[in-house]
C-alpha cells in the first residue's frame, strides 16, 4: 500500500473508529449511571481501545509480529465485539422505540399539571376509580387516586378549584396534550437493561465466532465437469485453500494442522490462491513453512494475492519456492503426463496494478502459446474477471479474495457487492469456485461464512 493510501485508509478507520467509540461511551457507560468514577472509567477504557484500534494496523505492519501477538489479537477481536455491539444497541433501541409509539397509540397515559406546578402522569383507562378534574374551560379529564396521591394534592384534588389539566392551544382552538415529564429512574433502568443485554448479545456472538474462526475449516467437497479433461484423469483432485492469512494471530500450529488435514484428502494437487500471508518473510517464513509438508502426486501450486503486495510479492514468491510451492505469475504449467494432461493456469491479482505494482493480473501473458482446445484450470484470487476467463477458454477458475463476508452483517454486504461472493458458479459448461477462504482477516470472527477446505474433483 503507497503512503497516500494508507494516509488516506488511516484517516477515515480513525475518524469513524472515534464515533464509534464515543457512541459506545455514551450508551453504556454516560447514559447508565451518574457516578465520576463510573464515567472515567469508561472513558478511560474507550480511550484506549479506540487508540489501539486505530493503531493497530500500523503496529502490526511495522513491529515484529511476535511483539503484537496479544495486542493483535485481543484489538482485533474487540473490533469484532464493538460491531456487534452498535447492533445489538440498535436492534433494542428500535425494539424500545416500537414499544413507546405503541404505548403512545393506545393513549395509556397523559399529564395534569397541580397547584404549585407540580405534574403527575396518569393513566385514561382508570375512569372508573378516579374522581373528576375540572380543566381550563369546560374540559376535564378522569384520574385515579393513586395518581393523585403521588404528587401529595389528593385532597385538592376534590374541589373545583383543582389545578387544570397541562393542555397547550393550537391555532385555530386545537388543543394538544404537554409531553410526560421525565422520570429519570426508569429512563435509567432501561439504559442499564439495554446495555446489559447488549453487551451479553455481543460477548456471546462475539465468543461463538471465535471459536468458528480458530476451529478447523470444514471441508467441502464439489465435483466439476471440465471441458476437454481426458478420460485417464476423469476423478482427478484437487485441494484449494484461499486466504489463510498467516500473520501476527494465525501462527504455525493453525497451519500444522490445516497441512494434516489436506493430507489426510489425498489430492493429487494442491492450489493456494493468494492471501497467504500478512507480514514479512523474516517474521512469518517458520509458520508458512508448515507448507512444504503438504503432500500431493503433482506439487504445490500458489498465485498472489493483494495483501503479498502489502508486504514484497517478490520476496514472498522466492521464499515460497524454497518451500517447495511452485509460485505461477501470469503463466502456465502442464500438469500429468504426456498420455494425459491439462493446464494449470495462474495469475497475479487483479487489483495489483491498480495499487501501482509494476506487476499486475495479466490472463494474455500467462495464456502465450496455450493450446485452447486444450482443459485448463485457471487460479486467480479475485473472481472479478470470471466470465472473460471463461471466453478464453478457462474451463475452470478457483478463487477466494470475498471471504463469503467472514462474519455478519459483512456477509450480506458481501452478498451485495460481488456477484460472485461464495460458492460454485456456472457460465454454460464454464465454472467458478469461490473459496470462503481457509483463515480470516481482521476480526478473529466467523459467523456465517465457516472457514473451509475445498476438495475440488474434476470429471471427464
Amino acid at each position: 500500500m503507497d503512503t497516500a493510501r494508507f494516509i488516506l485508509f488511516a484517516f477515515v478507520t480513525g475518524i469513524a473508529t472515534v464515533a464509534v467509540h464515543v457512541y459506545l461511551y455514551r450508551r453504556l457507560f454516560a447514559a447508565t449511571s451518574e457516578h465520576r468514577a463510573w464515567r472515567r472509567v469508561g472513558m478511560g477504557v474507550m480511550t484506549v481501545l479506540g487508540a489501539l484500534l486505530v493503531l493497530s494496523w500500523s503496529v502490526t505492519r511495522f513491529l515484529p509480529m511476535d511483539a503484537t501477538f496479544a495486542v493483535a489479537t485481543g484489538v482485533w477481536t474487540w473490533m469484532g465485539m464493538a460491531i456487534y455491539l452498535l447492533l445489538a444497541l440498535g436492534v433494542l433501541g428500535a425494539v424500545r422505540t416500537v414499544a413507546a409509539g405503541r404505548r403512545s397509540s393506545r393513549g395509556e397515559t397523559a399529564v395534569v399539571e397541580l397547584r404549585g406546578g407540580e405534574t403527575a402522569s396518569v393513566s385514561h383507562r382508570s375512569t372508573q376509580a378516579g374522581s373528576t378534574l375540572a380543566a381550563t374551560g369546560t374540559e376535564s379529564v378522569s384520574v385515579t387516586q393513586e395518581a393523585l396521591a403521588t404528587s401529595g394534592h389528593c385532597a385538592a384534588a376534590t374541589h373545583a378549584e383543582a389545578a387544570p389539566v397541562a393542555i397547550a392551544e393550537k391555532p385555530g382552538g386545537a388543543t394538544s396534550e404537554a409531553p410526560a415529564p421525565v422520570d429519570v429512574e426508569r429512563r435509567r433502568f432501561l439504559a442499564r437493561a439495554t446495555a446489559g443485554g447488549a453487551v451479553l448479545a455481543a460477548g456471546g456472538v462475539t465468543g461463538f465466532g471465535m471459536w468458528s474462526a480458530f476451529h478447523p475449516p470444514v471441508v467441502n467437497e464439489v465435483a466439476v465437469k471440465l471441458p476437454g479433461l481426458p478420460k485417464a484423469l476423469d476423478g482427478f483432485s484437487i485441494v484449494h485453500l484461499s486466504d489463510i492469512h498467516v500473520g501476527p494471530v494465525i501462527r504455525r500450529r493453525f497451519m500444522d494442522e490445516l497441512v494434516r488435514r489436506c493430507n489426510a484428502l489425498r489430492p493429487d494437487l494442491v492450489c493456494i490462491t493468494g492471501d497467504l500471508v500478512d507480514g514479512h518473510v523474516a517474521s512469518l517464513a517458520p509458520a508458512v513453512s508448515a507448507l512444504s509438508e503438504l503432500k500431493s502426486r503433482h506439487g504445490t501450486y500458489f498465485v498472489t494475492g493483494n495483501h503479498e503486495y502489502y508486504w514484497s510479492d517478490a520476496a514472498w514468491a522466492e521464499a515460497l519456492e524454497r518451500m517447495d510451492v511452485h509460485v505461477l505469475r501470469n503463466r502456465h504449467v502442464r500438469i500429468g503426463d504426456t498420455a494425459a494432461s491439462f493446464d494449470l493456469v495462474g495469475v497475479d491479482d487483479w487489483s495489483a496494478g491498480k495499487m501501482g505494482f509494476s506487476q499486475g493480473y495479466d490472463l494474455a501473458a500467462a495464456t502465450a502459446g496455450r493450446d485452447s482446445e486444450r482443459a485448463s484450470v485457471l487460479l486467480a484470487h479475485q473472481p472479478s474477471n470470471w466470465k472473460v476467463a471463461a471466453r478464453e477458454g478457462m474451463g475452470l477458475q478457483l478463487s477466494g479474495h470475498t471471504h463469503g463476508g467472514q462474519f455478519f452483517p459483512f456477509t450480506l454486504a458481501v452478498s451485495a457487492i460481488w456477484e460472485h461472493d461464495a460458492g460454485l458458479f456456472h457460465e454454460g459448461d464454464r465454472h467458478l469456485y469461490v473459496s470462503r477462504g481457509t483463515g480470516f482477516w481482521g476480526p478473529p470472527l466467523r459467523v456465517g461464512a465457516p472457514p473451509e477446505i475445498v476438495r475440488v474433483t474434476l470429471l471427464a
